[in-house]
């Protein structure tokens, strides 16, 4: 992999060998722009036999540019570094094949940012991030009392019905047991009420028998 990075006093066309097969790049944007640091992307065509790429870049109405080149490579974006705060720039691509390098693409333009600017919007993004990770805490909170709520009622929900459960055994055991009571009698324990008295029977004396029933 080589770079080559070259600062040109003037304006002049550097020679190069073009291919005429070689379409120039597509889809050239800019992210990432700061007070002294952009990243230009790009697209390559389908069916381009592409090795490398070449960037040019100049700042508007100055004569002076810099040209990048990087070759076997298939990135296609790059870095572009020392820029000045609150300048305009322009900034072209082109392809680099074996037999040569594509026409210049269209150019981009774009305009770096203050440095106070770059810091306020960094500012941003970082309250944003705070303020997200308030909302997952308190989310999270939120949820860690509900289920807390839920097993306190699961808790004392079954605290009553143990309670009902161990209240209702004394009046059970009395019920019985006046039942129990009622079914039996001091001469007949087992619940029987008939009772049959006979006398003996005389040869002498024969008495009419009498049968007493007591209830």
């Amino acid at each position: 992999m080589e770079r080559f990075v070259l600062l040109v006093i003037s304006c002049l066309c550097v020679s190069r060998v073009t291919a005429d097969s070689l379409s120039p790049p597509v889809n050239v944007t800019i992210k990432a722009v700061k007070a002294s640091s952009a990243v230009v992307t790009w697209d390559i065509p389908d069916g381009d036999p592409v090795i490398g790429f070449a960037i040019t870049q100049q700042k508007k109405d100055v004569r002076m540019l810099r040209f990048i080149q990087e070759v076997n490579t298939t990135t296609r974006s790059c870095a572009l570094w020392d820029l000045e705060e609150e300048t305009d720039y322009i900034v072209h691509v082109q392809s680099i094949s074996m037999s040569g390098t594509s026409p210049l693409s269209e150019p981009l333009r774009f305009r770096t940012p203050k440095e106070a600017e770059t810091q306020a919007s960094k500012n941003e993004v970082m309250m944003e991030e705070v303020g997200q990770s308030t909302q997952l805490r308190a989310g999270e909170l939120i949820i860690i009392v509900v289920v807390l709520i839920m097993w306190a009622g699961v808790i004392a929900l079954f605290c009553r019905q143990y309670d009902i459960i161990k209240d209702n055994e004394p009046n059970n055991n009395k019920d019985k047991a006046k039942n129990s009571s009622e079914c039996s009698t001091p001469e007949h324990p087992t619940g029987g009420l008939l009772r049959s008295k006979i006398p003996k029977n005389n040869n002498n004396n024969r008495m009419p028998s009498v049968n007493i029933i007591e209830v």
